[in-house]
């Protein structure tokens, strides 16, 4: 039996020069699943992305393997020098799949539904991030990301394209970009003790709910270990509901054990998670 890749629908352009393609997955001709493959420009290079992935005749036959192989050789000759793939926390026999194919979890999603406004502690005081302060907090926040794109595996040419593209996207008109929270957080002698960037209007969920994206969570280094952390997840959650926004979501990476630790003591759940590998 042969299994091959065979166009479904005709290629799409995606925004910023990158492309997409949803395909069949055949056996002798006759389809038996599908899948999609995307290229993303980052900066001079392209990031691949395998999603949609199903079989729907034929299970356990290797037939998926054979469709996650042939797509990997799509995104090659698209000139993608990585692929990454995003598995539902529930799809277990996905994830079993992608470990066996060499890809490695680097980043998992985390989502909460909010109730309650929680207090934020007295002591402490909140101020928007405005036009003056910005270039600095800009520059730490592309830096600290650097840092965390290169523990997750990524070679240091395709972090520090994804962590410009991915700010210049993010916050295209700065601290003015519509629906984008941008907060500092002070102690009670106006130390700073670290910063926020929530994302008001990341997505819509299939139920219609809004979905907010802690974007980045950062305590100044001098003030690490004192709960302020807690505090400005807590201030994300205020800033989520004062919107009208009762879904939040972000990522963390997968080695940063500490973050981890923190989000699920505030019972944030994993939804899906990211696994990568580079295609050179």
């Amino acid at each position: 039996m042969t299994t091959t890749l065979r166009p479904e629908y005709p290629e799409a352009p995606f925004p910023g020069g990158g492309r997409s393609r949803r395909w069949q997955i055949c056996v002798n001709g006759r389809p038996v699943g599908g899948l999609r493959t995307t290229a993303f420009p980052r900066g001079s290079q392209s990031w691949g992305e395998i999603s949609e992935l199903g079989v729907t005749a034929g299970r356990r036959r290797g037939r998926a393997t054979v469709g996650v192989l042939a797509a990997e050789e799509v995104l090659r000759s698209w000139g993608c020098s990585r692929v990454d793939v995003n598995i539902p926390a529930e799809a277990t026999a996905a994830l079993g799949l992608a470990e066996a194919l060499g890809y490695t979890e680097r980043m998992r999603n985390l989502a909460k539904h909010l109730t309650q406004p929680p207090e934020l502690p007295a002591e402490l005081t909140v101020r928007p991030i405005g036009a003056e302060e910005y270039p600095e907090w800009l520059e730490a926040a592309q830096q600290a990301y650097l840092r965390d794109l290169l523990a997750s595996g990524l070679s240091e040419p395709q972090a520090r394209a994804k962590a410009e593209a991915d700010h210049r996207q993010q916050l295209p008109q700065g601290p003015g970009t519509r629906g984008v929270a941008l907060r500092a957080l002070y102690g009670p002698r106006g130390t700073p003790l670290g910063s926020l960037w929530v994302n008001l209007h990341q997505d819509i969920r299939p139920s219609g709910e809004r979905l907010a994206w802690v974007m980045t969570v950062e305590v100044e280094p001098a003030q690490r270990g004192h709960g302020y952390g807690r505090a400005l997840m807590l201030l994300a959650e205020r800033e989520c509901l004062a919107a009208g926004v009762r879904e939040l979501g972000l990522n963390v990476f997968s080695g940063n054990a500490v973050a981890i630790g923190l989000y699920d003591s505030l019972g944030y759940r994993v939804t899906n998670r990211i696994l990568g590998k580079s295609l050179l």
